[in-house]
C-alpha cells in the first residue's frame, strides 16, 4: 500500500484537486492530509471527504512548516511506500502504478517523474521538465531534477531521512542524503506531475532560491570549497537551460 502525504496551508482553492488526483490513481492507498493550521476554508473543503475511509485529516496544533508537516505524515504512514503531493499540485492518472513498476524493475528506493509547469499567463505555462531514466548522486549535486510532488519512495527510507530546515530547499537536501547512501533515483519521463509554479513562495525569487541551494550543500556536510564547486555546477546548469541550443532555437 502507498501512503500519500499532502501537506496544506490555506489551500482551499487547490487541495480538493490534489486529493481527487490521488483518488484516481490505480494503486491501493491511504491519503494523509496534514493541515498546518490553515486559517481559510481548507478544513471545510476537506470535510466533504471525511466519509472516505481512504482519507485521514490531521491538523497540526501549531504551525510546523511544510518539512515537519511532511514528516508527520510519514510518521503516521501505514504503507510500504510514501508519495508526496503538495496541495497546489496534482497528478495525472497512472502515476503511482507506473512508479511501482519502475521501482520493481530497478530495485531503487526512490522514483521521480517528469513534470508539466502550470503557470497561467506565463511563458512557462505548459513547459515540460524532462526526467532521465536514472539519476546518480553526483548528477543530483549539479541540479535538483527531483520534484517533491513527483516522488514515490520506500517509507522506511523516508523515515531514515526526514525532511528538515525550511530555511533551505528541504526536499533537495533529503534527496541528496538518500542518493548518497542508496546510489540512484529511478526516473519516468512522463509528466505525471502537474506542477504549480509560484512566484510568491520561498523559491519564487531566483536569488533566494540560489541562496537556499548553497545552504543545502552546507547542510549536507560539504566543506565550503565543495559547496562552491557544486553551486557553480548548479549555476552553469541553470544558465545552460536558459541559453542552451534548445532555447536559442526556441527564441529564433
Amino acid at each position: 500500500m502507498i501512503s500519500v502525504v499532502i501537506p496544506v496551508y490555506n489551500g482551499e482553492n487547490t487541495v480538493a484537486r490534489a486529493v481527487e488526483s490521488a483518488l484516481k490513481q490505480d494503486a491501493e492507498m491511504e491519503i494523509l492530509v496534514i493541515d498546518d493550521c490553515s486559517t481559510d476554508k481548507t478544513a471545510e473543503v476537506l470535510r466533504h471527504y471525511m466519509d472516505t475511509q481512504q482519507i485521514s485529516y490531521v491538523r497540526n496544533e501549531k504551525n510546523l512548516g511544510v518539512a515537519e508537516s511532511r514528516n508527520r505524515g510519514v510518521a503516521l504512514a501505514k504503507g510500504d511506500f510514501v508519495a508526496f503531493l503538495d496541495a497546489d499540485d496534482f497528478w495525472l492518472e497512472g502515476k503511482l502504478g507506473a512508479q511501482l513498476e519502475r521501482l520493481k524493475e530497478t530495485g531503487d528506493v526512490i522514483c521521480s517523474t517528469a513534470r508539466r509547469l502550470c503557470c497561467p499567463g506565463s511563458a512557462k505555462d505548459g513547459q515540460i521538465i524532462h526526467m532521465p531514466g536514472r539519476i546518480t548522486y553526483q548528477e543530483l549535486l549539479g541540479c535538483n531534477s527531483i520534484a517533491c510532488s513527483s516522488v514515490l519512495m520506500k517509507t522506511e527510507v523516508a523515515r531514515e531521512f526526514p525532511m528538515a530546515c525550511d530555511a533551505v530547499h528541504e526536499d533537495y537536501l533529503t534527496w541528496i542524503k538518500v542518493l548518497k547512501k542508496y546510489g540512484t533515483c529511478s526516473g519516468i519521463d512522463v509528466p505525471y506531475l502537474q506542477y504549480s509554479l509560484s512566484t510568491t513562495g520561498k523559491s519564487g525569487s531566483k536569488l533566494n532560491s540560489a541562496r537556499m541551494t548553497f545552504g543545502v550543500y552546507r547542510k549536507a556536510g560539504m566543506s565550503l570549497l565543495q559547496s562552491c564547486g557544486c553551486f557553480i555546477r548548479y549555476a552553469f546548469h541553470g544558465v545552460w537551460n536558459y541559453y542552451g541550443p534548445a532555447k536559442r532555437q526556441l527564441h529564433r
